[in-house]
């Protein structure tokens, strides 16, 4: 993956031969990672597991990754001081979190990138994803998103041994 010159908010993505267009963080791509900094890393970053919502994509089963059902109660603690940063919680939760179920369908399928997993190092950033993109491929908080469409094709061909790499 590789910001489009020009415009590092958006970017291509690479899976083999073929080349699909992409949404980045809307401050582009970083080496110096931050909680809150709307940058994508640059990094080579291992895809866990993912989620995804039945009603919606009901492809995502459709690959080797394991993946589970967003319900609503998922959410994602994004507060580097909780015991929980950067993991999956159950809603209601106290600290801040992103809900996984969201209106605006970008979680539809949404794919767990290992940036600040293990170890999880207070303010790296949290909730680094592959997701489903906004039309026009406006900018994320600094994951990597895709249309539908491509997730679907994509889908079958990933695993959990499937490195996303983020170069400049």
């Amino acid at each position: 993956m590789r910001a489009r010159p020009g415009n590092p908010a958006q970017g291509f993505l690479q899976a083999g031969k073929t080349v699909f267009p992409c949404a980045l963080g809307r401050s582009g791509i970083s080496a110096s990672k931050r909680e809150g900094d709307g940058a994508t890393p640059l990094a080579a970053m291992r895809i866990l597991s993912g989620y995804f919502r039945n009603d919606q994509f009901p492809g995502g089963r459709r690959t080797r990754l394991p993946m589970a059902p967003i319900g609503p109660d998922l959410g994602w603690c994004e507060v580097p001081e909780d015991r929980n940063y950067n993991r999956p919680v159950k809603i209601p939760y106290g600290a801040s979190h992103e809900r996984m179920r969201r209106a605006d369908r970008l979680y539809d399928v949404c794919l767990v990138l290992d940036w600040n997993i293990a170890p999880r190092r207070r303010g790296r950033g949290s909730a680094i994803f592959f997701h489903l993109a906004r039309a026009g491929f406006t900018p994320t908080q600094g994951c990597v998103a895709v249309t539908a469409r491509t997730m679907a094709r994509l889908l079958p061909l990933l695993s959990d041994r499937t490195v996303v790499k983020v170069v400049r």
